[in-house]
């Protein structure tokens, strides 16, 4: 399996080059400053007529990791199913409550996508157990990505009690040199840049296409 570099895309500007600097995949958000929300139908219509590459959307309503009321799921609700309508690759999402997996929720939502598979986020950080965490994710049958930070031991925990269902995303903070460390020490193949992709390391900036062509060679090597 190819290591694969998902980038972070905010407008069709950024997902255009991402592509043009050798990313395999891009996560489209709105919001990138609060960890991304769901961004317009609109905009990944027009990302997904402008680039080649696979796309996940995020699909979140609010800064924390729970859904704060119905009208919150009606919003919710009504993105997964017309992004369910485009031919995306998938959404990205993940609910909790009180530092719990709420799977109940996330269904719900997912429920909405039926032919779309799913990252589940970095609220994944947050869990209390993340183990069990794994073991209904991989039981719901939906997702096929967990997207976290950690090092190299925790990774590789993961990896050996997600796989084969689930793959490991690498994401927060990812650096050329802590690629280089997850690359040399798991068998983690996937990794996800928000700020690394862009001008100055800025999350303000647009994606810089040298940028990504850099940490696209590094996983190519």
């Amino acid at each position: 399996m190819r290591r694969i570099l998902e980038v972070i895309a905010c407008s069709v500007a950024d997902a255009v080059a991402a592509e043009s600097g050798g990313a395999g995949r891009l996560e489209v958000v709105s919001r990138l400053e609060v960890g991304g929300l769901t961004p317009g139908v609109d905009l990944v219509r027009e990302i997904l007529a402008a680039v080649s590459i696979p796309i996940r959307v995020m699909v979140r309503e609010n800064s924390g990791y729970d859904v704060a009321s119905e009208s919150e799921f009606e919003n919710l609700c009504a993105a997964a199913r017309a992004f369910d309508q485009l031919g995306i690759d998938g959404l990205v999402l993940g609910f909790l409550r009180s530092g719990h997996l709420d799977l109940a929720s996330t269904e719900r939502v997912l429920g909405c996508a039926p032919r779309l598979r799913a990252t589940f986020h970095r609220a994944f950080e947050a869990l209390e157990h993340p183990e069990a965490a794994i073991a209904a994710l991989k039981k719901s049958g939906r997702f096929d990505r967990i997207l976290t930070s950690g090092d190299s031991g925790r990774l590789r925990q993961y990896a050996a009690q997600a796989g084969p269902e689930i793959s490991i995303m690498a994401g927060g903070g990812m650096s050329a040199e802590l690629i280089r460390n997850v690359i040399e020490t798991t068998s983690v193949r996937e990794f996800h840049v928000g700020r690394a992709a862009r001008h100055a390391a800025n999350i303000n900036e647009p994606v810089d296409a040298s940028r990504v062509r850099s940490l696209a060679t590094l996983l190519s090597a």
